[in-house]
């Protein structure tokens, strides 16, 4: 890689026992790059497999870790005291809208407090680039397909949404106020191997091997950007070389909420190939071996029918679509699940 990142100046990529997080600082650290790793391990899902994807990344030896809550502004000072970054990706948070609904301050402690004093740390330490994960949870009560970072996003529909709108909007702040570089990248439904346990595909797997029903919302009717693990990590690093510009055609009169006169920007990566529901069980049905026992239910308190990916505007600027077809994914997360938990 080339541009902004110096293998000589670490990188901080919050969340490195999360899934996400986990995949970019392997990436970053098989190239070469050294990766300072922040996570508080907590306990939202089983933690053995964030300690296991913490010990093949501590493999590298140019991987750091510290265990820290991000709301912890002394332990979160300090990191940015003892290190040079020069990029930092904020990646770890407080996820899962259902879970919101039930722990609603867990989502203000990480989220908003956590991300607080991420920009803190990035305005006090002249950081030249904050990535920032968002999601297409965003876009809530919003209906028009494929959503689109220029569409406006002020009707969120659980607290995680909210939150998630909120750093976009404390970060832009940032970049006004500061002339932090900020960008924010919202994900859509990200899948693939080392995986998030409470995830559907996750939790479809291990219910279809322990012969147990698989809990179907919405009866069915639901439409997912099913995006592929490896499209992810591309985008960001495409994003991490190239800092926030300030859009010279904004205007004040017809604000574009996807970009602003300071340097903040916002990209959606998603697959931009929405998929049935019910298509994406038969397929893991398929690559199993075995159907599906399914117990159809009403569509649950803050989630969507639908999510639908406008990417063009990640395709212009960096070159790259996510295209991993949801086969061929769905097939690597069974062959690394049955590898990880045993064929039996």
């Amino acid at each position: 890689m080339a541009g902004l990142l110096d293998p000589a100046v670490p990188v901080l990529v919050t969340g490195t026992a999360g899934f996400i997080g986990f995949h970019l600082a392997k990436r970053l650290l098989s190239e070469g790059y050294a990766v300072v790793g922040v996570d508080n391990v907590n306990a939202y899902y089983d933690v053995r497999i964030k300690w296991d994807r913490l010990k093949i990344l501590e493999s590298f030896s140019g991987f750091t870790f510290h265990r820290i809550d991000l709301e912890d502004r002394a332990a979160m000072e300090a990191v940015f005291d003892h290190y040079a970054f020069s990029v930092v990706v904020h990646l770890a948070a407080q996820a899962g809208v259902r879970y919101s609904l039930q722990n609603p301050y867990a989502y203000v402690d990480s989220n908003l407090t956590g991300f607080m004093n991420i920009l803190e740390g990035c305005r006090r330490y002249g950081v030249q680039h904050l990535v920032f994960a968002s999601s297409s949870s965003v876009y809530g009560a919003n209906t028009r397909m494929p959503f689109s970072v220029h569409d406006n996003v002020d009707h969120p529909v659980s607290l995680y949404a909210a939150t998630k709108k909120a750093n976009e909007l404390m970060a832009h702040t940032y970049a006004h106020l500061y002339a932090v570089p900020c960008t924010g990248l919202r994900f859509f439904t990200v899948y693939g191997p080392w995986g998030r346990p409470d995830m559907a595909l996750f939790l479809f797997t291990r219910a279809i091997l322990n012969d147990e029903p698989i809990k179907v919302f919405n009866y069915g009717k639901m439409l997912r950007d099913f995006t592929y693990i490896d499209d992810i990590i591309e985008g960001v690093v495409r994003v991490m070389h190239r800092p926030a510009a300030p859009n010279a055609n904004w205007s004040g009169n017809a604000p574009d909420p996807g970009s602003s006169a300071a340097p903040y920007r916002l990209y959606n990566i998603g697959n931009n190939q929405p998929v049935e529901l019910m298509a994406f069980i038969r397929v893991l049905e398929e690559c199993l071996g075995k159907e599906a026992r399914k117990e159809f239910l009403p569509l649950q308190p803050g989630d969507v029918p639908a999510t639908y990916a406008d990417i063009d505007d990640l395709s212009r600027d960096f070159g790259f679509r996510p295209a991993t077809p949801i086969r061929e994914g769905i097939q690597k997360f069974v062959a690394w699940y049955l590898d990880y938990y045993g064929r039996s």
